[in-house]
């Protein structure tokens, strides 16, 4: 599990590219402090596996698998790219951000980049079944960075983002046209599968339970939620 705190900026050192996988190498800096084979980091906002550690030279190796490649921006990263890295929570750490799992749910296309004062706003456009989860004032994890939502349409949102966040991650090398990874809430998307709203996602069968599990909007209404 992650924050959404990104803890540096690490370097795409090189790709390996397989016919339908890729093995990414990373230079990093801070995350090597206690860094161990098998651990968890968040690249990009998206959960990989440390398989390879060169502590000389401070490379770290990943798998990336073709699902992975298939849903994220990955499949566009190339030697030199700039990434977020963040690893997983320790038990006695402090809470920043908000729950993120490091599993994606889309990418998302940046429309502009606004400045407003000291921040700037960013505005992304992306799938209806992403904007489905998304709230105003709600936690949002673009490119493994845990943003709020400050206003959204139909198909579009938009972050204000303050200098210290743009400093310290890759937004602020990003521009309009640019691929971003996002994952919703997760406590947005339990509750709606819990509530059997998702029929889009799910079989004939498993709507009928839902409708028969008697956890209803009035039903929470009627208890006071």
């Amino acid at each position: 599990m992650f924050t959404g705190i990104v803890e540096e900026t690490g370097i795409v050192y090189n790709v390996l590219w397989g016919a339908r996988s890729a093995v990414l190498e990373i230079k990093a800096d801070i995350i090597f402090g206690d860094l161990k084979i098998g651990d968890s980091v968040a690249v990009n906002g998206i959960c990989l596996t440390v398989t390879e550690i060169d502590r000389q030279r401070k490379i770290w190796k990943a798998d990336v698998m073709h699902e992975t490649l298939r849903r994220s921006s990955l499949k566009k990263i190339q030697s030199g790219s700039r990434v977020n890295l963040e690893r997983a929570m320790a038990a006695n750490g402090r809470f920043g951000g908000h729950i993120v799992s490091g599993h994606i749910d889309g990418t998302g296309i940046i429309s502009s980049i606004k400045k407003d004062d000291n921040a700037q706003i960013v505005t992304i456009e992306t799938d209806p079944k992403i904007m489905a989860f998304i709230v105003e004032k709600g936690s949002i994890t673009i490119d493994g960075i845990s943003l709020t939502v400050a206003a959204l349409g139909s198909t579009w949102f938009q972050v204000s983002v303050i200098p210290h966040t743009m400093k310290a991650t890759i937004l602020s090398e990003l521009k309009p046209g640019d691929t971003v990874n996002l994952e919703n809430d997760v406590i947005g998307k339990y509750v709606k599968r819990l509530m059997g709203i998702c029929s889009t996602e799910s079989s004939p069968k498993e709507d009928k339970k839902a409708e028969n599990s008697g956890l209803t909007l009035e039903f929470l209404k009627e208890h006071g939620f």
